[in-house]
């Protein structure tokens, strides 16, 4: 009897390593959630309640939105838990837990699920969630104002606004190593600069992110940061507070290398990084808004899929 064997094909990778979404998932939850520990200890109940609604808050839109369209329920995979944790990182400590709810249902259901699910989103959810509340009500997310109850042993005045509004001179009040520490007004997980670094570089080591999204976007804040300093010293600050102070690092490590909505190969990698970077510190310098991350990536986000067509060709190919 003639024996036939049948042979699947399916679409790469056709190796595969043993990681897996949801590994990776909760490994850059562990890494972002060191980096809220010291909020939490700060700011004590207010901040682990953000933490807490807003993870929670985050699965139930994907539970309910899995529901409503018959699609496999998804929450086991960690993503959403994960929107939700990025979102509360950029928020005060202090904001009204409405408008976490509000926040997460923009994140899950407007950045990820209503383009098909994880995978399809265009952009950061996280950043979509935050970027329509900082549009809508700004005043609840501007830290110095929802903070000033707080009583702290350093100056309570957010870095990047402090530049903002009173340039240069003003970076004195905030030394390197007090940045690097969590010295500073900001969002619940974006103030402890060693904890964010650390987490980071744990990620690139186990290649859960790709360090030429990070590497260059801190190179084009650094950069740009420089050419607006030596042109007029009196108006821009330095790289340092730059690099260390506002969403700069949870930016570079955490928020530009979504796998989604960031290219995948190296050269447009490079640019993409270099582009949210150099956009931040046009944003900062000469736009309305403080801090210019979220909107650096949003934009980048935007042109991923046309940087990502950029193919240097060989040397000596015609």
């Amino acid at each position: 009897m003639f024996n036939q064997k049948k042979f699947i094909v399916s679409h790469a990778p056709f190796i595969h390593n043993g990681s897996s979404i949801t590994d990776k998932t909760y490994n850059i939850m562990i890494a972002a959630f060191i980096a809220v520990l010291p909020s939490i200890c700060l700011y004590g109940a207010a901040a682990l309640k953000v933490v807490a609604i807003s993870v929670s808050t985050a699965i139930i839109w994907e539970v309910l939105l899995n529901k409503a369209t018959k699609r496999p329920y998804s929450v086991g995979n960690g993503n959403a838990a994960l929107i939700g944790l990025l979102f509360a990182m950029l928020l005060p400590a202090g904001v009204p837990l409405w408008l976490v709810v509000i926040g997460t249902f923009i994140a899950v259901v407007i950045g990820k699920e209503i383009f098909g699910g994880m995978g399809a989103n265009p952009f950061n959810p996280a950043l979509i969630g935050y970027a329509i509340l900082m549009v809508s009500w700004p005043d609840l997310l501007d830290f110095d104002e929802v903070l000033v109850n707080y009583k702290f042993d350093f100056v309570m005045l957010s870095p990047i606004a402090a530049l903002k509004h009173f340039g240069p001179d003003s970076v004195a009040l905030f030394p390197a190593c007090d940045l690097l520490v969590g010295k500073q007004i900001g969002g619940i997980g974006s103030t402890c600069g060693i904890l964010i670094i650390l987490g980071g570089v744990y990620l690139i080591i186990r290649g859960f992110i790709r360090w030429e999204i990070s590497v260059s976007f801190l190179a084009g804040v650094a950069i740009t940061a420089v050419l607006f300093n030596l042109s007029d010293q009196a108006q821009y600050g330095g790289p340092v507070i730059h690099l260390l102070s506002g969403y700069t690092l949870i930016g570079a490590f955490y928020l530009a290398t979504d796998d989604s909505s960031s290219p995948v190969n190296f050269i447009p990698m490079l640019i993409y990084g270099a582009g949210c970077g150099i956009m931040t510190v046009l944003i900062r310098n000469i736009g309305s808004y403080v801090d210019g991350v979220v909107l650096a990536i949003i934009l980048m986000n935007l042109a991923s899929p046309l940087i990502d067509k950029i193919r240097p060709k060989a040397m000596g190919k015609v």
